[in-house]
């Protein structure tokens, strides 16, 4: 990309394009080492995830604290808001005033979430996450650690070929990468009949099978996500490496006779926001419209 640059900024941009898809699997090892699933030794592990951290603009340590916890709440109604993406209820929505049912509108829109929303949580979000609580001291050297070696890369590679290059050559790979990694992320769990259920009622695998979607890529796009549209494969065994996620829908009957989605089929899922308890769908605020006319019972 930075040798492209005397040839037009447009093949750099064009570049940028293989470059986001080799982040997000360097994302998706990182994300595996932080399951204990990619290396038989914990501590190797944790090595490989922190270094790749760096790469990614992801804190490894505070980052896994909050994916395990998605892992062990995941559908459940009662334990929402540590990494995932914030949802809401018909009834939450309809109880809310009208300033803040605009700032969910807003949170839930396509070009917040696939826009400004990645950019926000890995530039500045893992910079300094301020829902961690001061005293969490081991998470906080995670995080500055991860700060100090991006600055040092970033100054090195400044003083190297110039800030203004090192910028242009650099933010659109990661604008990119950030996109797809929460675009992936949000069409694994929000799609239409997700399973959502309270406390008593939530069941792990379940939500595993039914709240975690079969997302078939062609087969490139299946290598640089790391397999990880087979989701309900991922939540059902987080120890299972990438690479072995297919073989195990190849092998096990009872992992391919879950809902497929499509590609097509997944842009469908970007203007849904709000979980109906009644119809046990998630639903767009349109199609919440009706509720919203109907008094509160």
């Amino acid at each position: 990309m930075w040798l492209a640059l005397d040839q037009g900024y447009w093949i750099t941009l064009l570049l940028a394009v293989p470059a986001a898809g080799l982040l997000v699997r360097l994302f998706i090892i990182q994300h595996d080492c932080g399951h204990g699933a990619y290396f038989r030794s914990r501590r190797v592990n944790n090595i490989v995830g922190r270094c790749l951290g760096v790469l990614t603009l992801t804190p490894y340590d505070y980052w896994k604290r909050a994916h395990d916890t998605h892992h062990a709440t995941s559908g459940n109604l009662d334990r929402r808001g540590i990494g995932d993406i914030d949802t809401l209820t018909v009834r939450e929505y309809r109880s809310l005033g009208a300033w803040k049912r605009l700032a969910y509108r807003l949170y839930r829109h396509p070009l917040i979430l696939f826009g400004v929303g990645p950019a926000y949580l890995f530039l500045i979000k893992h910079r300094w996450p301020r829902e961690l609580p001061l005293l969490r001291t081991v998470y906080w050297r995670g995080v500055m650690a991860t700060n100090g070696a991006i600055a040092g890369i970033a100054v090195t590679l400044a003083i190297l070929i110039g800030p203004g290059t090192l910028a242009l050559v650099h933010l659109p790979l990661v604008l990119l990468g950030s996109a797809i990694g929460v675009w992936m992320f949000f069409v694994q769990h929000q799609f239409k009949d997700a399973y959502w259920a309270h406390g008593q009622e939530w069941d792990f695998v379940e939500a595993a099978l039914r709240g975690s979607s079969y997302y078939r890529l062609p087969r490139p796009l299946q290598w640089v996500t790391g397999h990880i549209g087979l989701h309900h494969v991922h939540h059902l065994s987080s120890k299972v490496p990438n690479y072995r996620l297919q073989e195990c829908v190849d092998s096990i009957p009872v992992l391919k006779h879950v809902p497929r989605m499509s590609h097509f089929d997944s842009l469908k899922c970007s203007r849904l926001a709000l979980w109906d308890e009644g119809s046990q769908q998630l639903i767009s605020f349109r199609n919440a419209s009706r509720h919203l006319r109907c008094p509160a019972g």
